[in-house]
């Protein structure tokens, strides 16, 4: 049979070798495995971003792919080292400090393990407790992808009621044409800002591309930015550095900035305290 994939992500960047050691670590149980980087550039210490990411690119890889995903601020101490199983077929390897929270809501998990590091740690780096990247989640990923172990033998189930979780809050449509959300994560390339509002939460409240709205932004609930924008089909439906609302390909509402940068320019965050009102004009 055909091996599982192996995908990685981690806040390291390649400033040093660390994923290039996570990656050697796995060659070295078993040189035919594939390897690939989802992101090496996760916000240091942002679980928040971890568990978004693997929500944004789990689905889009073959059934049977394997996640090792390493944010781990507490790496050394008593937090869990996960094994999960997704209902539609995906493994993650990962600290259990918030980073499977949005897998855990929109995949659902079919089988939650603690991974026994007394048993797949990697050899020789007992003397070690400050990179389980390397020595026990790529070292475990690996094992399982290689078929050198199956995923009941990664450690013991435990419920999922003790699984680490951020709130996810939902978006509400609250008359016939005003939405409200927050801007859940950053497009940290173009500063485009990512919504929690789904397009058919636009569609619930009758807004439609063309429509010029009223965007309000607020940070920890006072507003710091009132201004119309149009909800459009692209970036080119606009003049060069204007504002646009758009639907991104996740299917959520975002606002972007036509060949600049929103969240700089704007001096602009994402997270659960910066919130959005969307209300169409007229």
């Amino acid at each position: 049979m055909e091996k599982p994939i192996l995908v990685f992500q981690t806040d390291f960047t390649y400033k040093e070798g660390a994923v290039s050691a996570m990656h050697g670590v796995a060659k070295c149980v078993d040189p035919e495995l594939d390897i690939f980087d989802a992101s090496h550039e996760i916000p240091h210490f942002d679980a928040w971003s971890a568990s978004y990411r693997l929500w944004q690119t789990v689905r889009f890889w073959p059934k049977g792919t394997i996640f090792v995903s390493v944010v781990d601020p507490g790496v050394g101490t008593d937090r869990k080292a996960a094994a999960v199983r997704t209902k539609d077929g995906y493994y993650i390897i990962t600290p259990d400090n918030g980073t499977l929270t949005h897998i855990a809501t929109y995949h659902g998990i079919a089988s939650l393990r603690r991974i026994d590091e007394s048993y797949h740690r990697r050899p020789t780096s007992e003397g070690s407790s400050v990179f389980d990247g390397r020595d026990l989640f790529a070292y475990t990923a690996a094992r399982l992808a290689a078929g050198q172990i199956v995923f009941e033998e990664t450690g013991p189930e435990y419920p999922e009621s003790e699984l680490v979780r951020f709130p996810l809050l939902e978006a509400s449509v609250d008359t016939d044409d005003t939405v409200r959300g927050y801007f859940e994560i950053a497009d940290p390339n173009f500063g485009n800002l990512w919504s929690n509002i789904a397009a058919a939460d636009f569609e619930h409240a009758g807004i439609r591309e063309g429509d010029l709205l009223m965007l309000e932004i607020a940070h920890q609930g006072m507003t710091v930015l009132t201004t119309e924008v149009p909800f459009v089909k692209t970036y080119g439906s606009v003049e060069k550095g204007a504002p646009l609302l758009y639907v991104n390909e996740l299917l959520r509402i975002s606002a972007a900035l036509r060949e600049d940068n929103l969240m700089q320019s704007m001096a602009l965050g994402f997270g659960p305290s910066w919130t959005v009102t969307i209300r169409k004009i007229g």
